[in-house]
């Protein structure tokens, strides 16, 4: 397609805001279409960059990486959200530490003493921390000023999105219905924001498949703390329980948390399939039509490789 082209981007999270950043920026006219913006889900994120179980491994390290250079770039303009910040990821079973963390900068084991009680291996490195209401702002700015608009209407199916030269659906859990796509589920994820009583490090504890997670991100003013991973579950109500045991976890790690102030919950469903998806259809009516959704808890993590992923494949330059 040539430049120019009305484009419509489906979704206002993370992966369809980039996308909308990348495609518009490359000269496409681009609408964004979504009942959210931005979307809640990714409101919703920590966030650390680092592969969260998805697959296939080639492709998310690809994507991850290209999405790492990016965020580095970011992290020199304090407007964007992004810093980079060390800290901590520990282990209660002795595990290694994953691939994509001995690469970055400042990779060390840590000695049993540098770690809380319980664990029993741990690592420092130095990764970026997106605090996600000033960096979807940010990529909404960046939209605009690349000539970008954004429609919020809910969407029946995708066809509703047109007349369009290209769709790219990044609609995240909802491509559930608009695909359909039956192999989608939710996975909930809820986190905590504290007052931050004086912590610059974070720490994230590798907690395999468990439904408890325990992690806190340091933003400036404000800490997010975590979280939650159910299968299965979509509800976006907090719950209070959930959000007890959070606060609890995290304050055993790190007692300065017993004293924050909890100033808001954050509720999201990650978006998971077997592999993510991002790929051209064929459809019956010719308009060309690329998936970008199924990101799981790795959609921060992957959206810049996955977003310029999509250029080629609509063949913007």
């Amino acid at each position: 397609m040539t430049a120019g082209e009305r484009v419509v981007v489906v979704g206002a999270g993370v992966a369809g805001l980039t996308t909308a950043v990348v495609l518009a920026e490359s000269g496409a006219s681009v609408q964004v279409i979504a009942e959210q913006v931005p979307g809640v889900t990714s409101l919703a994120a920590g966030a650390m960059w680092g592969s969260y179980l998805v697959e296939p491994k080639d492709k998310v390290d690809q994507w991850g990486q290209r999405s790492l250079e990016i965020f580095r770039e970011l992290a020199q303009d304090p407007a964007t959200g992004v810093r980079l910040t060390s800290g901590i990821g520990a282990s209660r079973t002795a595990e290694a530490a994953p691939d994509w963390a001995t690469t970055l900068p400042g990779f060390r084991p840590c000695g049993r003493a540098a770690l809380p009680a319980g664990f029993t291996a741990g690592y420092r490195f130095t990764v970026p921390l997106i605090d996600m209401p000033t960096y979807l702002d940010y990529l909404l700015r960046r939209l605009r000023d690349a000539g970008g608009v954004v429609e919020r209407r809910r969407l029946t199916s995708l066809s509703d999105a047109g007349p369009a030269s290209a769709i790219v659906n990044c609609a995240g859990l909802g491509s559930r219905d608009l695909v359909p796509d039956p192999d989608l589920r939710p996975i909930r994820g809820q986190h905590v924001v504290v007052t931050n009583p004086g912590l610059t490090e974070f720490f994230s504890e590798d907690t395999g498949l468990s439904p408890d997670l325990l992690c806190f991100y340091p933003h400036g003013d404000t800490v997010v703390l975590g979280g939650t991973a159910i299968d299965g579950e979509g509800d976006l109500t907090p719950d209070d329980k959930a959000a007890a045991g959070i606060l609890a976890r995290c304050a055993e790690v790190e007692p300065r948390l017993t004293q924050a102030r909890v100033l808001e919950h954050r509720v999201g469903a990650r978006p998971t399939r077997a592999t993510v998806r991002v790929e051209e259809e064929a459809r019956e009516d010719g308009t060309a039509v690329v998936h970008n959704y199924g990101h799981g808890g790795a959609g921060v993590t992957l959206s810049w490789g996955c977003a310029e992923e999509t250029r080629p494949l609509l063949s913007v330059k």
